[in-house]
């Protein structure tokens, strides 16, 4: 995630970004999310990615009940949250730390009490501290629109690898706006087996499945 102010002179089609809050209802459950797009721009605000991804996981093509999850690049943490609503064991949402405070208080807002010991709000910046994170020590990753910072690719992609295990999911939702998101698609499959498992027209958002490919040993 990038904490990234957008000019102030906005498309009207964006207007809705800039609205206080945001809501939807997923898993049985009103959420109500806080937005802050003039503090926090992009981090802060719900993208078409994010509903899409949680449109899927109703579907239930991915299994959550009794998983270990983690959301990268959080921002609102809609993702994170409908997963913990879902099921998960334990869901771990992070972000880069000017993000966190935010964060922590939507998912204070929207995940039951008797639940809120199952989802952890933590700081990450793809590619430091990973020692912090336990090496494979998560059945699902979880990303939405976190592919749009070229810089950022080698890092999340470290980040993807250290997350997961040969047996575990990773799912990411975007568009393919730019040559460079077909890049890192590119950059993907060198490391990971990739599917696309859901598109949604109208929004123009893609979903792909992405499994760790079996370390390489050397003969």
């Amino acid at each position: 995630m990038a904490l990234v102010p957008y000019d102030g002179n906005y498309l009207p089609v964006l207007s809705k970004l800039h609205n206080s809050s945001a809501e939807f209802h997923f898993a049985d459950h009103n959420v109500r999310l806080t937005q802050d797009w003039n503090k926090l721009g992009v981090a802060a605000v719900v993208w078409d990615a994010a509903v899409v991804m949680c449109m899927y996981l109703e579907l239930g093509q991915v299994e959550l009940t009794g998983k270990v999850a983690i959301e990268l690049g959080a921002g609102t943490g809609l993702v994170g949250i409908v997963a913990a609503l879902l099921g998960a064991k334990k869901v771990t949402i992070t972000d880069r730390e000017p993000a966190l405070g935010f964060l922590a208080a939507n998912v204070k807002e929207n995940i039951p009490p008797d639940q809120l010991g199952a989802v952890e709000v933590s700081e990450l910046t793809w590619g430091q501290g990973l020692e912090r994170y336990p090496k494979g020590g998560f059945d699902i990753v979880l990303g939405a629109d976190i592919v749009y910072l070229e810089d950022t690719f080698p890092s999340l992609l470290q980040t993807m690898e250290h997350l997961s295990s040969e047996i575990s999911v990773v799912l990411l939702a975007c568009k393919i706006r730019y040559e460079r998101d077909t890049n890192f698609l590119s950059m993907l499959k060198q490391r990971f087996t990739v599917h696309e498992v859901h598109y949604d027209k109208e929004r123009d958002i893609h979903i792909y499945k992405a499994v760790k490919l079996p370390a390489r040993r050397d003969l």
